[in-house]
């Protein structure tokens, strides 16, 4: 476990109190049952913005408190713990990095502050088809207009603004498209895990250019994988706790079923798993931070490591509990759905151990 400062350990324990208090399990579930469109709650949004989980990463002279990627990553284990539905991936993170890695003074100062006190939603806007390959840019931007279609993109029902990829004169390149534009057109979408995300087309949007090109875009997507990766890593922590809780509680055979070794040997698996995919998640956090050459790999590390942690502990959480794992009265089911669709976001496993595997000279 990373060593946190006192800032970093107050930060957690807010994000942990909060979370128990006003964004449990039974908060997502009502979301999810009301249908709202956006996927997630605008008042408890509203309250971590004004904690400042909004602006955790953006500097201190765009209203952030800077304190870094680690630091985010603290809130948003905590957040994953109750699968709790927010803009913070895709604005506070993603969109508000590629502002500050590639934007102008202008741009900064237009956006990072409405990003950081929450009054913005921003969304990246990669993919164009059903796998995540973000070399492969279709949209195009001639005379400043933008036009082309992203799919999957996370908060998209919500965002005021879009973090596009497009090729102008043939090279990638990210812009600034206003949701509101005339030429933006979204459609819904429903995930599995009801998160909220849309289908967008851009049909000659205004487009502003930021700075950094294939390289900044791969920067971004960086962070993004980290931050889902940190989420990723609340909720497998929260539902190893729970089945533990359920295997030291539930009686079969006049014995509690927790006694059994197959069933200790699968617990004993489940826990070495999630410490080591807890090691590379902060690795990667802290490589960002310190602006390591090897974020590249150790994101990809972290993703993939994550994925198959998730993957094993929601199927394992579904089994340990029998019937009742397999009903939608049981909680089981959210972690498993938020499991298969973190996995498939900013790249699954075979595209991060390809990633890292070339990045290795292999």
């Amino acid at each position: 476990m990373a060593v946190l400062t006192e800032e970093q350990s107050m930060l957690r324990d807010a994000a942990k109190s909060w979370v128990q208090e006003k964004s449990p399990v039974t908060a997502f579930r009502k979301m999810r049952d009301s249908g709202v469109e956006i996927g997630y709650d605008v008042a408890a949004w509203n309250e971590m913005a004004e904690m400042g989980w909004a602006g955790v990463i953006i500097p201190e002279e765009y209203g952030g408190s800077n304190f870094g990627y680690l630091s985010l990553g603290l809130v948003l284990e905590e957040l994953g713990r109750t699968l709790t539905a927010s803009p913070l991936i895709a604005s506070g993170l993603g969109a508000a990095s590629a502002l500050i890695l590639g934007g102008s003074e202008s741009q900064k100062g237009e956006w990072l502050p409405k990003i950081a006190d929450g009054s913005v939603v921003a969304a990246l806007a990669v993919d164009e088809g059903p796998h995540h390959k973000p070399e492969k840019v279709e949209a195009t931007v001639s005379g400043g207009k933008l036009t082309g279609k992203k799919v999957f993109v996370l908060e998209g029902m919500a965002a005021n603004v879009f973090v596009v990829s497009a090729k102008e004169g043939g090279k990638i390149e990210l812009y600034l498209v206003k949701a509101d534009d005339a030429g933006v057109k979204r459609t819904k979408l429903s995930l599995a895990d009801s998160r909220g995300a849309a289908n967008v087309e851009f049909n000659g949007a205004a487009a502003d250019k930021l700075t950094g090109g294939a390289e900044l875009l791969e920067k971004v997507l960086d962070r993004a994988r980290a931050g889902i990766a940190a989420e990723m890593l609340g909720a497998a922590t929260q539902a190893f706790e729970v089945t533990l809780d359920y295997l030291k509680t539930r009686v079969q055979f006049g014995q509690v079923i927790g006694s059994f070794q197959a069933l200790q040997h699968r617990a004993a698996k489940m826990f070495t798993e999630l410490e080591l995919a807890r090691s590379a998640v902060e690795a990667a956090l802290t490589a960002i931070d310190n602006d390591s050459p090897d974020v590249p790999e150790l994101v990809s590390l972290s993703k993939a490591k994550m994925g198959d942690t998730f993957h094993l502990i929601s199927n394992e959480m579904v089994q340990m509990h029998g019937g009742i794992g397999m009903t939608d009265a049981h909680d089981a089911g959210f972690y498993l759905k938020r499991a298969r669709a973190a996995e498939a976001a900013f790249g699954n496993q075979a595209y991060h151990r390809d990633r890292y595997a070339k990045i290795q000279g292999y």
